[in-house]
């Protein structure tokens, strides 16, 4: 089992960056996926981006070329860099583990999953 636990969120203007992090702990076998979710009020949960465990990232379109994820294996942290960032960037991102590829976009995937971070873009 693994306990995430987000950090990092903040209110910033359109245009600006943020830098969540993550940290693990637990089993790290128990990681083998770890990515990135986000729920804005009254929407689904999306996903934003996974990196497995060779360091393979892949994000979703509304985010390519703006996010990146990271991790410290040493840290047991995950990173997500967001830049340029947009009003419609404003979620709860949520920090999430899975213990076996293949990584996917998938929220029902995921068993591990930290209790959020809020990120506000105000325009």
């Amino acid at each position: 089992e693994v306990q995430l636990v987000e950090s990092g969120g903040d209110s910033v203007q359109s245009g600006g960056s943020l830098r969540l992090s993550c940290e693990a702990s637990g089993s790290t076998y128990s990681r083998s996926c770890m990515a990135w979710f986000r729920q804005a009020p009254g929407k689904e949960r999306e996903g934003v981006g996974f990196i497995d465990r060779g360091g393979i990232t892949n994000y979703a379109d509304s985010v390519k070329g703006r996010f990146t994820i990271s991790q410290d294996n040493a840290k047991n942290r995950l990173y997500l860099q967001m830049n340029s960032l947009k009003p419609e960037d404003t979620a709860m991102y949520y920090c999430a583990a899975r213990s076996s590829p293949p990584c996917l976009l998938r929220s029902y995937l995921y068993t591990s999953w930290g209790q959020g971070t809020q990120v506000t873009v105000s325009s």
